[in-house]
């Protein structure tokens, strides 16, 4: 069998990193760049409506959005309650957590893949774990694991006399305390603190999130991130950490009536997620006699030709742009109503920001 306890990592330092945070994050004050003022407009207003009901406005983004320098106009929105969750891919997590310690996140991918060292980062797939690792110990989900690993600098993990312990009363983190007890015994992690300054803070949406009580919730797949590349990859610590950042999302799903749903760069992750989501939420509402999730609005925005076509018409035809955007098919079936915004993600909530404190 494939034996990833033989994979090489090298130091993230020694990496040719494409993006530092200097360069990058941009300035909420900063005057905004061309954007759809008609459709930043309609959202602003939805937020507004929401915060003043209590309905979650929850953020469903894509890695490039923190890629693009997003992360302090993010923040604001949070301080102000303009967003009340935020929602992204495994890749959106691991360039939160590099920018964060390092100050610079991205490679090559081409000649990175070609020489067997995409992703290879010691302490990119290391701290990621351990995170993931003390958290489940926690019963945390992946976001709140990663953000208070950065917030607090590091994390702290109890003995493995403990640990057995534990397992001996099978509890409900029986399975996480196994998990943490293997990798401290086969990857030389010590009981007590360890140590891990993030310089970078301000540029962690995931640490700020923890420092405002806001739930940031991780949705990756096994082999999609960087982090499989690493010898401390652990798909069940993954999985369980995913899981229950899952079952946080559904919990902002159904406080959803009347809130907003802004997806920003996820063809993938966002509308998967929230179907499902949103049918959990139908199914146990439906149990107790309650109505469906009602007056919400969705807005995705991307940079692929929308086509011009009017979602509330349903879906377009094959002739159209817009009916392969199978993102724009999947929200548009979730009631409430769906917009589409073709609009660079970075501008569009810089620009919203200024709208709701305008």
């Amino acid at each position: 069998m494939f034996d990833p306890l033989q994979l090489r990592t090298l130091p993230l330092a020694s990496r040719t990193s494409l993006l530092s945070v200097d360069d990058i994050l941009i300035a909420p004050e900063s005057p905004t760049p061309p954007h759809d003022a008609a459709a930043v407009a309609r959202a602003a207003t939805a937020i507004r409506a929401a915060r003043e009901r209590g309905a979650a406005s929850i953020l469903m983004y894509g890695a490039h959005l923190i890629r693009n320098g997003a992360a302090l106009i993010i923040t604001r929105l949070m301080e102000r309650g303009w967003v009340t969750h935020l929602a992204t891919n495994g890749a959106g997590s691991i360039h939160d957590w590099e920018f964060a310690w390092l100050g610079r996140s991205c490679e090559g991918v081409e000649a990175n893949v070609a020489d067997g060292t995409f992703g290879a980062w010691e302490e990119t797939g290391r701290n990621l774990h351990l995170a993931l690792l003390a958290g489940g110990v926690a019963g945390e989900g992946y976001g709140k694991s990663v953000g208070r690993f950065i917030a607090e600098d590091g994390c702290t993990f109890t003995s493995p006399e403990h640990l057995r312990e534990r397992l001996r009363h099978a509890d409900q983190h029986a399975p996480a305390c196994a998990e943490a007890l293997c990798a401290m015994l086969q990857h030389g992690i010590a009981s007590g603190k360890t140590s891990v300054e993030h310089r970078w803070k301000h540029a962690s949406l995931l640490a700020q999130a923890h420092r405002l009580g806001v739930p940031a919730t991780i949705h990756p797949g096994i082999g999609y991130d960087i982090v499989s590349c690493h010898p401390m990859f652990n798909g069940a610590a993954i999985g369980r950490a995913a899981g229950r950042d899952y079952h946080t999302f559904c919990e902002s799903v159904d406080r959803l009536d009347g809130g907003v749903v802004l997806a920003v760069g996820s063809a993938i992750m966002a509308p998967q997620v929230f179907e499902k989501s949103l049918a959990c939420v139908h199914n146990l509402r439906a149990q107790d006699g309650r109505p469906q999730v009602a007056g919400h609005s969705i807005f995705v925005v991307d940079l692929q030709d929308g086509g011009g076509w009017d979602w509330t018409h349903g879906d377009p035809p094959k002739s159209s742009a817009a009916y392969y955007l199978r993102f724009c098919k999947s929200f548009s079936r979730m009631g409430g109503a769906m917009h589409y915004v073709q609009n660079d993600n970075a501008a569009f909530v810089h620009a919203l920001l200024h709208s709701l404190e305008g």
